[in-house]
């Protein structure tokens, strides 16, 4: 290559200005090519591996969040704000768990309280809540009986301070799950490991559907202060064939 090279530069040609600077650039291209043979590969490994990625099982075109691996109990890497990224701010993915459970269970209690009551009635001592709207029955038992509704703040004032203590030392021990205060009377978590990571899975999925429910009930009830089961079956009469 270099002698071919030098025949070209001895042709009487090549004397003029331009075809040195034509010969400049030839030699700066066989150096550059000369140098990318030996370039590393490093740019196309990143860029294969970025295309791998596994995807998230709920929303496929993005990539699945790093701690979302599904050793969770309903986790289908859902989290498309990256919250599960979160931990320098006092929060992580601990701390968010053990927020989701405690608010699905108490999201399923609230569901059926809500029914409950518009269906059979209010509990002995809560006559005054006679409306099937359970949030203007909530007034009604404010202003007959309030020592009710600070009684019901107490007690989630001591029920917090318990689950907040429970939390903080599981979160920094690591022996502790979260949401997992060792309630299960009638054992249905002992015995199979499939049968009890079902359970799990079917506890979170129902929670996360009463807080959707409990949102709308609320919602609906302060806009329209019908009952849900009376909102339902207005809706179903107004809107028949």
């Amino acid at each position: 290559r270099f002698q071919r090279f030098q025949r070209i530069s001895s042709c009487p040609f090549n004397n003029h200005p331009l075809n040195e600077t034509m010969m400049k650039v030839a030699a700066l291209a066989l150096l550059a090519g000369s140098a990318a043979a030996f370039a590393p590969a490093a740019p196309a490994s990143r860029t294969s591996v970025a295309l791998n990625a596994e995807k998230s099982a709920s929303l496929p075109f993005l990539n699945r969040p790093p701690l979302l691996d599904g050793s969770m109990a309903g986790d289908v890497g859902f989290d498309p704000l990256g919250l599960s990224n979160i931990d320098d701010v006092g929060i992580d993915l601990y701390w968010l768990r053990e927020a989701e459970i405690k608010h699905a269970r108490v999201a399923m209690l609230a569901v059926t309280g809500f029914v409950q009551v518009e269906l059979f009635g209010p509990a002995p001592g809560c006559e005054a809540a006679t409306l099937k709207c359970q949030t203007d029955a909530f007034w009604q038992i404010w202003n007959s009986h309030p020592q009710y509704i600070a009684a019901g703040l107490i007690m989630i004032t001591f029920i917090e301070a318990v689950s907040g203590i429970a939390a903080t030392s599981g979160r920094e021990s690591g022996d502790r799950a979260p949401g997992d205060f060792g309630l299960d009377p009638l054992g249905y978590l002992k015995g199979d490991p499939e049968k009890a990571a079902r359970l799990q899975a079917q506890e979170i999925a129902n929670g996360r559907l009463a807080m959707w429910a409990a949102a709308g009930l609320i919602g609906q009830g302060c806009s329209n202060h019908l009952g849900g089961v009376e909102a339902l079956t207005q809706s179903l009469n107004d809107n028949m064939f």
